[in-house]
């Protein structure tokens, strides 16, 4: 059983490598670097487990991936702000969830400022209207997804898809491509 969840694992990590994402990972990477260097700022979102790849993601970029002094840049996950959060829900109701990052996209985001959406599905509403919200306003869009890349792939100036219908594998090849970003991107920081 666990033989079978690695091979698995491993078709789909193996189909990234002949798939041509390659391509699409080093723009993300240019313009994530060429916008924190700039001192504007990567604002992430992810619906649900998702969620946590936003705070991974900006975690490494504010904080540090592998323990080397410098200076911190602005990636903020849009999901941590937990008051915000409630609050949107406690006055908008379950009717305008989709909106939810939407709001603070317009509250935060401005041009020269990337949002980075990620979702398994490519299909999370809430990170469609963000993807939407963001290029109004004029800012660049990073789409980290999953299966075919959904509604999203079309949303984003720069999409990278996983191509796999089992979502937790879809995770899986999300954390090796936020780590790979950062290890990426970091050095071009100092």
């Amino acid at each position: 059983m666990f033989n079978q969840r690695l091979d698995e694992t491993i078709s789909t990590l193996a189909s990234l490598k002949d798939g041509g994402i390659e391509k699409q990972v080093g723009q993300a990477i240019d313009l994530i670097g060429a916008t924190l260097i700039s001192r504007h700022k990567l604002l992430i979102a992810g619906n649900g487990g998702s969620a946590a790849q936003a705070q991974h993601l900006s975690a490494e970029i504010v904080a540090t991936l592998h323990r080397e002094k410098r200076q911190g840049y602005p990636a903020v996950s849009l999901t941590t702000d937990t008051s915000y959060l409630t609050a949107w829900i406690n006055d908008f109701g379950k009717d305008d969830l989709d909106s939810i990052f939407s709001r603070q996209i317009e509250a935060l985001g401005q041009v020269g400022d990337v949002f980075f959406g990620i979702s398994t599905s490519g299909n999370s509403q809430n990170i469609v209207q963000a993807m939407r919200r963001a290029k109004e306003l004029g800012m660049k869009t990073i789409g980290l997804l999953g299966r075919d890349g959904g509604i999203i792939k079309s949303e984003c100036d720069i999409s990278i898809v996983v191509p796999s219908e089992n979502t937790a594998i879809i995770q899986e090849a999300h954390t090796l491509l936020v780590h790979f970003v950062c290890e990426r991107v970091v050095p071009r920081l100092k």
